[in-house]
């Protein structure tokens, strides 16, 4: 409790009423608030920060992690049209255009025969060659969360590709579906059903891992070789923002949730009824755990909502990551929603960073950002930032492709304009009392 503070959601409005939402948005949101109308009003000004790097970013692995696998790391500008998507780069904007903002990393140069090409330059060679090398090295830590997942699902089962959803996030091998999951066959196994679908099955449990990162935490446990998971009251790290200056008013009703006891995710969970408090609070330890995995603490919601099933979570999984704003963050920055363990961030930063999180940011610094400055006033202004000024030329000609040469050296990502995203006074503290009565 005697962390440093984060915003959490106030000034909802009735989601279900609205016209602007189809159905199959409203599904994820809590029944009775919008989380655009949370956002809007009461945000976390570093971790909204933390989002926006990430979505620049994300394009240059992308990209990357495509010339990894071309036969000479060289891929003709056009076959580069039908990632778009992927990309995030919408039509009319050039890929050339995206490509030339990065030239520390990438190359562009046309054939004889006119065909415009993009490759690696020799540091983007290197980073991919040092990648490759941190996930190996990262082998063990990514067998341990993979089998602790599986451990965590009520069957013991889990759709290869559904963990796929993962693969970053937990450092595993691109082709890790062919060639890893097989290298551990004491841990599990692949099989497929009827439909051909491939699964991973847990084939041996390890007591050691099935101790939460909350008891390591709290309680100390390093080695708990005859370890069985089962009900737990131990209290959920938390941090609320510096500007909420009343939190003492309603300490009780957190102390009582704090208290609660809950089954621990690696204890059975068959008899647990849905909407139960208890039922809930399990999910809340859940989710605690499955961040914890994430080389980054934080994942997009669409993946913690692809596991309701296998991991036994309510439906209105939305509902309990806002609602427990302490523990959890969700930002809707993009199209898709990311949700941030807040214990694991000072400011926008990670407090504890992975070998392959520092290679992720040692990328993201070399990635070139000279787009115009534009004045933006609120959130609604940076939903077009980064792609129109990574994505729009500098250049009158647009024929021509060269590497700018007018790159500086600061001219970098980690140029991102903080102070363009805007900051909040102290915020209205009814929610949180709220919140707690309800759970």
């Amino acid at each position: 409790m005697a962390n440093k503070l984060i915003k959490f959601p106030t000034n909802f409005t009735k989601s279900s009423k609205n016209p602007h939402y189809p159905p199959s948005l409203l599904r994820f949101m809590t029944t009775s608030k919008r989380v655009q109308d949370r956002s809007q009003q009461k945000r976390v000004h570093a971790l909204e920060i933390a989002v926006e790097k990430n979505k620049i970013a994300s394009k240059i692995l992308f990209l990357l992690e495509l010339l990894k696998h071309e036969p000479e790391q060289i891929i003709p500008i056009r076959s580069l049209d039908q990632h778009r998507r992927q990309l995030n780069l919408p039509k009319p904007h050039k890929l050339s255009d995206f490509i030339r903002k990065s030239p520390k990393l990438f190359e562009l140069y046309k054939d004889q025969r006119g065909t415009t090409w993009v490759g690696l330059t020799k540091k983007g060679e290197e980073l991919i060659e040092e990648e490759e090398r941190l996930i190996a090295e990262n082998e063990e830590t990514a067998l341990e969360h993979v089998t602790r997942l599986l451990m965590m699902s009520v069957e013991k089962v889990l759709p290869l590709d559904k963990i796929a959803h993962f693969r970053r996030d937990l450092g595993l091998p691109y082709d890790f579906r062919k060639n890893w999951v097989h290298k551990y066959p004491d841990c599990f196994r692949v099989f497929k059903n009827e439909d051909d679908v491939e699964f991973l099955k847990l084939v041996s449990w390890n007591p050691s891992w099935s101790v939460t990162e909350v008891e390591k935490k709290i309680m100390g446990i390093t080695k708990a070789e005859n370890h069985v998971p089962g009900m737990l009251s131990l209290p959920f790290p938390m941090k609320f923002p510096p500007d909420y200056k009343k939190v003492y008013r309603y300490a009780g009703q957190i102390e009582n949730f704090q208290k609660r006891e809950y089954l621990s995710p690696y204890a059975d969970a068959k008899e647990l009824k849905a909407g139960s408090v208890e039922f809930d609070k399990r999910a809340i330890a859940v989710m605690h755990e499955v961040l914890s995995f994430m080389n980054e603490k934080r994942l997009v919601t669409d993946h913690l909502t692809h596991f309701r099933r296998e991991f036994v979570m309510p439906q209105k999984l939305m509902r309990i990551l806002l609602k427990h704003f302490g523990i959890f963050y969700v930002s809707e920055r993009g199209k898709r929603f990311s949700v941030f363990l807040t214990e694991a961030y000072e400011g926008s930063e990670l407090i504890e960073k992975c070998p392959l999180v520092v290679w992720k940011e040692k990328v993201f610094s070399l990635t070139g950002y000279r787009g115009r400055k534009k004045k933006i006033e609120t959130f609604d202004d940076l939903d077009g930032f980064d792609d129109n000024d990574l994505f729009e030329s500098d250049s009158e000609d647009e024929n021509t492709i060269r590497v700018d040469q007018s790159f500086k050296e600061d001219d970098t990502m980690s140029d991102v304009e903080y102070e363009s995203i805007p900051r909040f006074s102290e915020m209205d503290i009814g929610e949180v009392q709220k919140a707690y009565k309800e759970t």
